[in-house]
């Protein structure tokens, strides 16, 4: 199954790093994030992906047409080039790299990437998040509701404390409690080729007029994944995933049972 990861946005709040290189390409435990995000799906056999790039698209043409240089061991002939490759680290995955343009809007990148895709069923999700998600439970959630779209609901990592109260005084103080009620779009979505016809032009986000179409015509579920998930839209997200990566497992590739909770909610 191909997997398209939106990768064009300028990052502005990640200015710090992506005045360098574009946000997918901002390194979290010494590899770029777009990389982590592929490892999630590759653990779990899928490894055709479409890049959509945009901002500083040919830094990222040019890091995966390296990619295989610079994953491996070689011996090169200085005379006339011809090398020989001693595989280190085979990665088995077939990469697509289109540039979809430097200010088009998720909706717009997706639907520039029609021709690439097959007629079938495919996942989209951004670069730039982990989570340990079940990508077998999430397909098959998504065929059980037989829907346009899923996407996976998550609960966000808390920012700020919690105060509760009676009156002016503080009944209870709590640093940074998630609020375990809320869900919010997490990405990892799975799509029918029918998401083309919800798909406007250049300057629709993917997250607004077509994701709110497919909700008010019942062909948008979610996938509740209550697991591990974190963004990087922000340096302080970058450096705690950049502890995270040090760990012998990361936790967006714990694929512990009852990762994932394959309620089906309507969206």
């Amino acid at each position: 199954m191909q997997i398209v990861l939106l990768a064009g946005g300028l990052g502005s709040r990640l200015a710090e790093e992506t005045v360098r290189v574009p946000k997918p390409m901002v390194e979290v435990g010494g590899k770029p994030i777009i990389l982590h995000v592929m490892d999630i799906y590759s653990r779990w056999g899928h490894t055709d992906f479409v890049v959509a790039c945009g901002y500083k698209a040919m830094l990222m043409k040019g890091f995966f047409h390296s990619l295989h240089l610079m994953n491996n061991d070689f011996t090169v002939a200085l005379g006339n080039g011809n090398t020989v490759f001693s595989p280190s680290a085979k990665l088995d995955w077939n990469v697509s790299v289109v540039d979809t343009g430097l200010s088009t809007m998720t909706g717009g990148r997706l639907r520039r990437l029609r021709d690439w895709l097959r007629n079938d069923t495919f996942m989209v999700t951004y670069s730039d998040g982990v989570g340990n998600i079940d990508i077998p439970a999430l397909l098959e959630m998504h065929r059980s509701h037989g829907k346009i779209a899923t996407v996976t609901a998550v609960q966000p990592p808390a920012r700020f404390g919690s105060l509760e109260m009676e009156g002016d005084r503080v009944a209870s103080f709590a640093e940074k409690v998630q609020a375990r009620e809320a869900w919010i779009n997490g990405g990892f979505f799975v799509f029918e080729p029918q998401i083309f016809d919800y798909l406007g032009d250049d300057s629709e986000p993917l997250e607004q007029g077509p994701l709110t179409r497919l909700a008010e015509d019942g062909e948008l579920f979610a996938y509740r994944h209550p697991g591990f998930w974190h963004p990087m839209d922000t340096v302080r997200d970058r450096e705690y995933l950049d502890g995270l990566a040090a760990q012998p497992v990361p936790p967006w590739l714990d694929f512990a049972p009852a990762a994932a909770d394959p309620r089906l909610v309507s969206a």
